[in-house]
């Protein structure tokens, strides 16, 4: 699978995503995303994990697998019908393939995806575009507009302009939130899940490390006052 040849660099931040190949979707049920999440865990270790072999075979419970020490630190993430983004710090270049800790992540994680869901589906061809996508977040503004980006970007899905009118029905927009557990906004609201062991949140933003920081953000982006 062909990936972007970018030069990420060590304790840089960056906003990764990629998309279904003509914007098909590429989560069809729950059993795909939880394939991914588990693949996002897994493949983030300097070890080579087959998860058919090393994980299905040997009916091992993919977040009880010791993996090691990441490669990268995942500060958050989303998943959507046919795309997906993720905050990311590069942690190490040793001992990797590509020479890029991130570079060498996603190749795993998207090689290995495109396999099961190709597999499942009785399907053959890219299931991603070539390319994931990076942005290099150089600026705290940066980097607090797309925490909150990607913890809002499943409003969408009942709301799709809701940047360009606005929400009118506030309490039930937040309430689909708190109810959405494909990305890592319940992480962030400290529930307890397996999902938590995706992120380290204390390698990012300060200002978010507290639930009550993180609410905050997340009512004024809504637009709910704290009396409301």
């Amino acid at each position: 699978m062909s990936v972007r040849e970018t030069e990420f660099i060590e304790g840089e931040y960056y906003h990764i995503y990629s998309r279904g190949n003509s914007k098909q979707k590429i989560f069809l049920d729950d059993k795909d995303r939880e394939r991914f999440l588990k693949l996002l865990y897994l493949c983030n270790s300097k070890q080579r994990i087959d998860f058919s072999n090393d994980i299905v075979k040997r009916k091992i419970n993919a977040w009880d697998f010791e993996k090691g020490e990441p490669i990268v630190n995942i500060g958050a993430w989303v998943l959507m019908s046919n795309h997906f983004h993720l905050y990311v710090t590069q942690k190490t270049e040793a001992m990797l393939p590509s020479g890029s800790a991130i570079t060498d992540f996603m190749h795993r994680v998207l090689t290995a995806y495109s396999k099961y869901f190709n597999a499942k589906y009785s399907r053959v061809g890219s299931l991603f575009e070539n390319k994931f996508r990076s942005v290099h977040i150089t600026k705290d503004t940066q980097a607090k507009y797309l925490f909150s980006y990607i913890h809002l970007n499943p409003i969408k899905l009942v709301n799709p302009k809701w940047k360009e009118n606005g929400i009118k029905d506030k309490r039930e927009t937040l309430k689909f939130l708190n109810s959405y557990k494909w990305s890592s906004y319940l992480d962030y609201l400290e529930v307890a899940r397996l999902e938590n062991k995706i992120i380290n949140r204390f390698d990012f933003l300060d200002y978010f490390n507290s639930k009550s920081l993180f609410q905050e953000e997340i009512f004024d982006w809504i637009g709910i006052k704290d009396n409301e």
